[in-house]
């Protein structure tokens, strides 16, 4: 598991609706790391090797940390 550690700078342009849901946005992550332990081993066992770098990728996928 990863811990998150990050200052927000405010003064930057965002392309997102609202900024200030940052930290509920991590609080979110850290729970969804735990709770997926499979998706985790994934993310950390091609982290380096980064296969998919280039590769443009779509799809719709209902993945919820209760799911």
């Amino acid at each position: 598991m990863s811990n998150l550690t990050s200052s927000i700078d405010f003064s930057l342009k965002y392309k997102v609706a609202d900024i200030s849901l940052a930290d509920w946005g991590r609080k979110e992550i850290r729970i969804a790391e735990t709770e997926m332990p499979g998706l985790m081993a994934i993310r950390e066992e091609f982290a380096a090797s980064q296969p998919l770098t280039g590769a443009r990728i779509t799809g719709s996928l209902h993945m919820t940390i209760q799911t």
